[in-house]
Parts: structure tokens; C-alpha cells; sequence
């Protein structure tokens, strides 16, 4: 089986992870911009941030067979930071790079002007610079965030094909589903979706125009939730086509109208082999004897 996560941050993760990732038939992944856990205080934090998404994280992933892509933005958290709106002007130098397949996260978390005004100004540069976006609906008071955020997705004027409104559930899915968006839903141990209601909502709204991620970060998380829903599909009678449209050709087709994307494997995974490293550095600690 082969999957494509569509949202999941990488950089919090580790190599383990990755390992365990490919074992359950990851082989393409979004790693989307976000909140890092403590507030940043300057932009130069951001840039030093992107650059390891366009870089060395997408080096990490193929040495374990798995192909990086991203997403680039201003997080909703901290759009509410003076410290770190300035980055809005940074961003188009990014938002040309190969390895970006959309604008985000951008959205809401906490519904303030300042998210407002952060949240329309990336999603005109999403049109400018024609890609599609990936928006964060808050945590809480979500029904009213979801209403609020395809509002200001229809006053934009970008085609609702090309935005994903993710982290869904059982009260937000239906405006969504009659938007003209894209679906998304985080499935995590303990909190946004789980396996079993993600099964559900797939028996009711049927396996078109969504995106199932494990979102998996800093916090308590599971990079294999993507597998796991894939198997909870098949355990409850999906034909494996319909399993494969979910965790692979949905994926490819939202981020592929970004025109940039690779969702083919990278070269074979080389964990120990010589000169694999990036500015100097590899994925390796000490020295490595063969058996």
C-alpha cells in the first residue's frame, strides 16, 4: 500500500519515525508551516524555519525513501505577534521554490483582526502565485471558525477546488463538503479524529475532494495514523481502490495543481552511504561499521 500524508511536521519527528513510516507504506509527504511550540521573536527565526523545509528536511526524508514537500506561511498563532507579521513580506521569495506545493497553514486560531488580515493577505498571494492553499481551522469554537473561514475563502475569489480546510469533524464536514473545498481531518490519539469516526464520515460523505493526515507534531501524536485509518477502511469492507483514492491519488491530485509536485519515490534509501549529506551534515552519529 502506498501512502501520501498530506499533513504532517517532520521537523518534530524523528528518524525512528521515518523508518517506521516507510515500513507502513509512506512514501509521500506535505510538511505545512506551523507553530513551533514557543513563540518565535524575529523574522530571521522564520527564514532559518523555511529554509530547513526546503532543505534539509526533504534530504532527511529520501534517506529513508520518502519524498518532502511543503508548505510555506505565517501560522495563525502567530500572526497575532507583531514580532513576526513582518514575515508577510518574505514570503513570495519563498512561495517560488520547488519544493512549495501551497500556501499554508493559514487561518484562524483565536478569530482576532490580526488573523484576519494575515489570513486574506496570504491567500492572495496563494493567487498571485497560483498555488493552492492549506487552512487551519481553530480549536476551539470550530463550527463558528469553519463559517468564518470559508467566508473569507469566497470574498478572495480563489476557486474553492484549490483550498483544503482541514483539521474537520463530525459538526464542520458538511459546510465544507457543500463549499466546493476540500475536506481535511487530523486522525490523533487522543483528540481531533480518530480512526473508527474517520470510517464514518467516509461511509457518509463518500471518498471524494478529502484528505486524511496524521498531522503528527511536537505534541502526543502518530506519524502512522495514515496506515492505521488506511487498515480501519479495509477492516470495515472499503475495496482497496477506494483506500488507495483516500491515502494516495486524492493527495497527488489537491497538490498537484500546485504543478510542482513529485510524488515519486526518491532515490533508494540510503541511510549510511557515502557522501549522502547536506551542507556538510548527514543524518548519521558517530562512525557506522558494516556487518
Amino acid at each position: 500500500m502506498r501512502i501520501f500524508d498530506p499533513h504532517i511536521h517532520m521537523t518534530s519527528r524523528t528518524t525512528d519515525d521515518y523508518e517506521a513510516m516507510y515500513a507502513a507504506g509512506v512514501r509521500a509527504l506535505v510538511e505545512p508551516a506551523f507553530w513551533l511550540g514557543q513563540p518565535r521573536t524575529s523574522v530571521g527565526s522564520f527564514l532559518d524555519y523555511f529554509d530547513s523545509l526546503i532543505g534539509w528536511e526533504p534530504f532527511r526524508a529520501a534517506q529513508f525513501g520518502i519524498r518532502h514537500h511543503c508548505t510555506i506561511a505565517l501560522n495563525p498563532k502567530e500572526a497575532n505577534d507583531p514580532r513576526c507579521t513582518e514575515v508577510l513580506h518574505e514570503l513570495p521569495r519563498y512561495l517560488v521554490k520547488d519544493a512549495v506545493v501551497a500556501v499554508g497553514e493559514i487561518g484562524y486560531d483565536s478569530m482576532t483582526p490580526e488573523e484576519d488580515a494575515a489570513f486574506a493577505a496570504q491567500l492572495q498571494l496563494a493567487v498571485a502565485h497560483d498555488l493552492p492553499v492549506l487552512v487551519h481551522t481553530p480549536h476551539r469554537d470550530k463550527a463558528a471558525g469553519t463559517r468564518r473561514t470559508l467566508d473569507v475563502v469566497k470574498e478572495s475569489g480563489i476557486a474553492p477546488e484549490r483550498v483544503v480546510v482541514d483539521h474537520l469533524n463530525e459538526v464542520t464536514v458538511a459546510e465544507v463538503a457543500d463549499s466546493g473545498c476540500w475536506m481535511g481531518f487530523s486522525v490523533y490519539p487522543d483528540t481531533k479524529m480518530d480512526e473508527q469516526r474517520m470510517v464514518r464520515l467516509l461511509r457518509e460523505f463518500g471518498t471524494e475532494r478529502i484528505l486524511v493526515n496524521s498531522a503528527a507534531d511536537w505534541g502526543r501524536s502518530d506519524p502512522l495514523k495514515t496506515r492505521r485509518t488506511a487498515d480501519a477502511m479495509l477492516a470495515d469492507g472499503f475495496p482497496q481502490e477506494e483506500v488507495d483514492r483516500v491515502f494516495w491519488h486524492n493527495p497527488v491530485a489537491f497538490y498537484g495543481q500546485s504543478g510542482r509536485l513529485r510524488p515519486d519515490a526518491p532515490d533508494t534509501p540510503d541511510t549510511g552511504g557515502e557522501g549522502a549529506t547536506f551542507s556538510g551534515n548527514s543524518v548519521l552519529r558517530g562512525a557506522r561499521t558494516e556487518a
